[in-house]
């Protein structure tokens, strides 16, 4: 999935969809460490939310739906 880095005010933003963020159990508000590793910058919850197995499968199969296409060139 591509994204893009907007400007707001002082400072940038980068804008999650909120299937991406029931994946791995965030929401608005929450807190994550970034870190970077080899030239990546790696997002991690600090306290994530239990997910619970129906919902993030139901996610999933949203986020494939939504993203089939990119998801076929990624794996080519």
């Amino acid at each position: 999935m591509i994204k893009q880095i907007k400007k707001i005010g002082n400072g940038h933003a980068l804008f999650l969809d909120k299937a991406i963020l029931e994946l791995v159990g965030l929401e608005a508000g929450a807190q994550v460490q970034l870190t970077v590793h080899n030239g990546a910058i790696v997002i991690t919850p600090v306290s994530p939310r239990p997910v619970d197995r129906v919902r993030f499968e139901a996610a999933l199969e949203r986020v494939i739906e939504d993203r089939c296409e990119v998801l076929r060139r990624l794996a080519e």
